[in-house]
């Protein structure tokens, strides 16, 4: 069974247990205007006509294409029934749904997740046009909460992929450390990088621009920005942020190293506290993140450790989920601040993949920021690879 054959069956257990007689996904030239859900319904196939993607709670897979794209869509065995047409797709979707007569249509439109918010308004007044004049048309209901559980709930091959990605990564680290030296500039590190991810064949998790962070010394701007031509020198901490994509699943992992002074044999104190107040957040929200419990409630337990300690507060969530992109939406361990929408207040739940990343400057030398990756199971968080525990 493909990947895309096992998610879509457990869209339909979704569906049963959310009691959503029927997912539909309406698209239309997806190579300008892609929905992120035809990641797991077509792969990286494109569709041109306005095209009509249907599962629902009673088994039925149902595309509704144009005849020139029905052989490559049937070469997937992901629809048990494949609709072609001509001129118009509202015909066979307005003689399908009668049959199915579902009470609830879950269509893909979100306040709180990018990912589940792929029909445009444009496409969404089209579909209602297509429906007027049957009852259907105020049947429809938000997909957020089918594609989150979609999305969050990894299965074990999907685990794999991510498993994967994280252990190529650690190993481009690992790679990375011994390659540094006094007086490298951060574009060069950034470079060594990208040639290892090339070596080990892998994309990378965001742009290359940005991917990876390198940040060396207390001058160095923290952020969604690149490496720059700042120099590595004694005294400075470098954090990266780095993530690769193995077969379509990301990794996204921060570290750190120092760069001892002439007569430092281990890193300040400054430094060493810092490290610990991160390592102590992480370990404890990690300790905390048990299904059931919401996003926020864990954000809130490391933004305290760091406070308390007598650091500022991050302005960024504690951390997001991760898959088949590095920001992977659905339930966030986050502050109930308005930029994150309701997501904050979502529960975590087994099978789920979230990084956990707080981070702090230490004047004058620099920003300490680790970011873990861990899977929820049924008793907690597990890491997937090592964190990192000590000052490299």
């Amino acid at each position: 069974m493909s990947l895309m054959q096992e998610k879509a069956d457990q869209a339909i257990e979704i569906l049963k247990e959310q009691q959503t007689d029927m997912w539909l996904t309406f698209v239309r030239e997806t190579s300008g205007v892609r929905d992120p859900v035809l990641d797991f319904l077509i792969g990286p196939n494109d569709l041109t006509w306005p095209s009509v993607l249907i599962l629902t709670r009673q088994g039925e897979k149902i595309a509704i294409i144009g005849n020139l794209e029905k052989d490559a869509i049937s070469r997937l065995s992901i629809f048990d029934t494949i609709l072609g047409y001509d001129t118009a797709v509202s015909g066979p979707l307005r003689d399908t749904l009668p049959r199915l007569n579902p009470a609830r249509i879950a269509v893909n439109t979100s306040r709180n997740n990018v990912h589940a918010d792929g029909l445009t308004h444009a496409m969404y007044e089209i579909l209602r046009d297509h429906l007027k004049d049957t009852a259907y048309a105020d049947r429809l209901v938000s997909a957020e909460p089918l594609i989150n559980a979609l999305r969050g709930r990894k299965t074990p091959a999907e685990l794999a992929h991510i498993r994967k990605a994280v252990e190529i990564t650690d190993e481009i680290y690992r790679q990375t450390f011994d390659f540094i030296k006094i007086g490298m500039t951060e574009l060069e590190i950034g470079e060594y990088m990208h040639k290892l991810a090339r070596e080990y064949s892998v994309g990378l998790a965001w742009p290359e621009a940005s991917c990876p962070a390198v940040n060396s010394g207390p001058d160095s701007p923290v952020g969604h920005s690149g490496p720059t031509s700042l120099k590595v020198d004694r005294g400075h901490i470098i954090h990266f942020d780095f993530g690769v994509k193995y077969e379509g699943y990301c990794s996204d992992m921060q570290r750190i190293a120092y760069v001892l002074r002439e007569g430092e044999t281990e890193a300040p104190p400054e430094v060493q506290r810092g490290f610990l107040t991160i390592r102590t957040a992480i370990e404890k929200s990690r300790a905390a993140m048990k299904p059931g419990v919401t996003g926020n409630s864990i954000d809130v337990i490391s933004r305290e450790i760091v406070t308390d300690a007598g650091y500022p507060e991050y302005p960024y969530a504690l951390g997001h989920q991760l898959g088949r992109v590095a920001h992977d939406g659905g339930a966030l361990l986050g502050p109930l601040w308005e930029k994150y929408g309701d997501s904050p207040n979502q529960k975590l739940e087994a099978g789920q993949v979230f990084t956990i990343e707080p981070g702090l400057a230490v004047p004058n030398y620099g920003y300490i920021g680790l970011e873990e990756d861990v899977v929820m199971t049924n008793k907690g968080a597990e890491y997937i690879g090592e964190p990192q525990r000590d000052i490299v």
